[in-house]
């Protein structure tokens, strides 16, 4: 039987930072490059900002540098586009003068330029926001050096996977036969175990979309460890120990993360190939408008993709406001088997990231840089960001007052449900061993098609198949390097 689920003002500040920065980013050794914020914004300078995608696409960055610009107009500050792959390397372009003065980038990507110094300590404390970030996110961008704790990003979104699906192409009987908990809410989208059940009904039944295409329930690529791994977390895997930091202990086949796996199967078996490369990931949105795919995962930010998505297959805005839906991650079943509800539920536990802003230590204008991310990342311009690109507020200010999946994300984060990717540089070496396991699951069930026996029929084999990933990764940090 399932359980029921329970469900300012705009201030912007001119940053004038102090020469001499105490408490949290105090020291020498570790702060190395602080004393280049003396508080004097540099006079008549171009910043190079570089942004993600995303941003660029939907038109928030040219309203973000525009009021910028307007703002530090007196000072001669001007801040432009980078122009530059939005995974650009620092490392390599930075010394030479290539790199941006200002990045975006997750956690993870950012923090791998703290060892060698790619990127400077910040005296977060000035900031406008920094009593508005919570602890968890601050700690994505913060690293002990010399036994003192530095902050190298200031946290502007939360990255956590969200259930999108279209509401109209739920049954039509959903409120008598999907509604089992009694919420008003169609179990489909609530429990894995109801969108597999969902999601075999429509491939048993060969339906088709208007223009002639089989309609599919969930669809998702499992290549991606991003949006994978978590089916190890919610049954006691994990990345690294001690909260992600100790790199030695790796833990994607501890607790009964095969479990993990084992749903990860099932859910490939109501797909079809696509499942196993990225195939999905890029036809989403569109299959999504069209409706062959009832439901997908994918982050917060792309929200207005689908919109748009939807505009160009012809809905209104009414519909797609109505209809296109996002939604917290569906729970798993205890037992792992998503044809047995008997044990009850979990939580799903899924990895994310924040997003943020970093400065190079390259920058020839650390005062204005400093500045910029101080505007871009305070109550009115995060707001906007939400506003545009749908995105979940690491300010916890904005993501109250937007309320809603906002809240949610951001109290999954509190509580654990989400697990922000390692920020040390050794997590580079799980995604390859990870995906290549992901990649041959999902291509389990389609084994007999091909004339070739199962690999991952029980959950022993799958345990044994962790240990290996588990062994390959610690290798590529440790033997390999």
């Amino acid at each position: 039987m399932k359980k029921t689920i329970a469900a300012l003002s705009v201030h912007i500040v001119v940053v004038i930072v102090l020469i001499c920065c105490v408490g949290l980013l105090g020291g020498t050794s570790g702060g190395e490059g602080q004393e280049k914020f003396t508080g004097e914004l540099e006079r008549n300078v171009t910043l190079r900002i570089l942004e993600n995608d995303t941003a660029i696409k939907q038109g928030y960055l040219k309203e973000l540098l525009d009021a910028f610009n307007e703002q530090y107009a007196q000072y001669g500050i001007r801040a432009v586009d980078a122009n530059m792959d939005q995974y650009t390397d620092l490392a390599n372009d930075g010394p030479y003068g290539y790199g941006p003065d200002v990045l975006y980038q997750a956690n993870d990507a950012l923090m791998k330029y703290v060892d060698n110094k790619h990127i400077m300590p910040l005296p977060v404390e000035q900031l406008d926001c920094y009593n508005s970030v919570d602890e968890q996110s601050w700690q994505a961008y913060t690293r002990q050096v010399d036994d003192q704790s530095y902050v190298f990003g200031v946290p502007v979104n939360i990255q956590g996977p969200l259930l999108y699906y279209r509401k109209d192409l739920l049954p039509d009987n959903w409120q008598q036969s999907w509604d089992d908990d009694g919420d008003g809410v169609c179990d489909i989208v609530q429990y894995w175990t109801d969108m597999y059940r969902y999601s075999k009904q429509l491939q048993q039944g060969n339906l088709l979309t208007d223009s002639g295409a089989k309609r599919f329930g969930y669809m998702r690529s499992f290549m991606e460890p991003y949006f994978s791994v978590g089916y190890l977390y919610s049954y006691g895997g994990y990345t690294f120990g001690d909260n992600n930091t100790n790199p030695r202990d790796i833990g994607h086949s501890k607790g009964d993360s095969a479990k993990g796996a084992w749903v990860m199967r099932q859910l490939a078996s109501v797909m079809d190939k696509r499942c196993i490369d990225d195939t999905v990931t890029v036809t989403a949105y569109s299959a999504l408008a069209s409706g062959e795919y009832f439901a997908t995962v994918t982050t917060p930010d792309v929200y207005t993709t689908f919109v748009t998505e939807m505009k160009n297959a012809g809905y209104s805005d009414e519909f797609i406001e109505e209809n296109l839906v996002t939604a917290d991650m569906p729970k798993l079943p205890v037992s792992g088997d998503l044809e047995d509800e008997s044990q009850g539920f979990v939580e799903s536990r899924m990895m994310g990231g924040i997003q943020g802003y970093a400065i190079s230590s390259y920058t020839k204008y650390p005062n204005a840089a400093l500045a910029f991310v101080d505007f871009a990342t305070s109550y009115r311009l995060i707001m906007r960001r939400n506003q545009l690109l749908g995105i979940v507020p690491a300010r916890t200010d904005v993501a109250a007052e937007v309320g809603g999946l906002s809240e949610i994300i951001c109290n999954n984060l509190s509580q654990g449900n989400i697990v922000v990717m390692p920020s040390i540089s050794e997590v580079a070496q799980i995604w390859t061993p990870l995906q290549t396991f992901f990649q041959d699951l999902a291509k389990d069930p389609f084994r007999p098609d091909d004339s070739m026996d199962f690999k991952y029929d029980t959950l022993d084999k799958i345990q044994q198949r962790l240990k290996e990933v588990d062994e390959q990764i610690y290798s590529a940090i440790f033997t390999l390097a």
